[in-house]
């Protein structure tokens, strides 16, 4: 049953930095921070699933003004609870359709978030929700992984990524719908817990075209934070699409 934080209820919410602690590193957290400051100049930065503030809260502390939309309470009032938390405005609702006031020089989707929306309908409402807040040439930034389909060979649908002692963790895919979870087991005390989180993956080229429906076109695609270039080697892209000005 999922609660009414979706996926990251207090459960997920209360260990979540510290089971993503590399990306709370200052090498994975100053790259993105660098990048959003630099595209958001002096205007607003919109960040969309924003959750614990790992990306929020620096860049507000570079002078940014930031805004943040997320469905989970659990995982924003950890947010709050942080130096500086309480200064950052959050709506509580689904980014893919939220709407909030005012314009942004700059929105974001980081750490795979786009994914989070389990339908290509409600990416393509995340895509025509963030350029209604753009201003005249904001630009929209996700940084996602490619699929890692190459992985899988013929009748196996499963991707172990992290294996430890005691906690394993796997991705399954279904290719026929683009629907994938990440699945977690962990060993604390002697006894096991399970859980499992549904994503949709989604292709760069699908991704452009969702941007062409929204009016937006891309300017950017790297391999990384710090614009090294994007191939098909590539295990994941930080893409940049920008809403024309008049």
């Amino acid at each position: 049953m999922v609660d009414d934080d979706g996926h990251f209820g207090e459960s997920v919410a209360a260990t979540y930095d510290e089971a993503s602690k590399e990306m709370f590193e200052p090498g994975a957290v100053e790259p993105a921070v660098d990048v959003l400051a630099e595209l958001a100049g002096d205007g607003r930065a919109l960040e969309l699933g924003i959750g614990t503030g790992r990306i929020a809260l620096p860049l507000s502390r570079r002078g940014v003004p930031v805004h943040g939309v997320d469905l989970s309470r659990a995982m924003v009032a950890r947010l709050r609870a942080k130096p500086g938390g309480d200064a950052i405005g959050v709506t509580i609702g689904d980014f893919a359709t939220t709407r909030v006031d005012g314009s942004f020089s700059v929105a974001y989707l980081v750490f795979n978030t786009i994914m989070n929306l389990t339908t290509q309908d409600a990416q393509v409402d995340c895509f025509r929700t963030v350029a209604r807040h753009l201003e005249p040439g904001g630009r929209f930034v996700v940084e996602v992984g490619v699929p890692d389909l190459r992985r899988l060979p013929p009748g196996q649908d499963a991707v172990p990524f992290q294996v430890g002692e005691t906690r394993w963790a796997y991705d399954v895919y279904d290719v026929a719908t683009q629907s994938m979870s990440s699945n977690y087991v962990e060993i604390v005390d002697g006894r096991g817990t399970f859980t499992s989180i549904p994503f949709r993956y989604v292709w760069p080229s699908e991704l452009d075209l969702m941007a062409r429906l929204a009016g937006m076109r891309l300017r950017d695609r790297w391999a990384g934070w710090t614009r090294e270039p994007f191939t098909g080697e590539s295990r994941g892209h930080v893409s940049v699409w920008e809403k024309p000005a008049p």
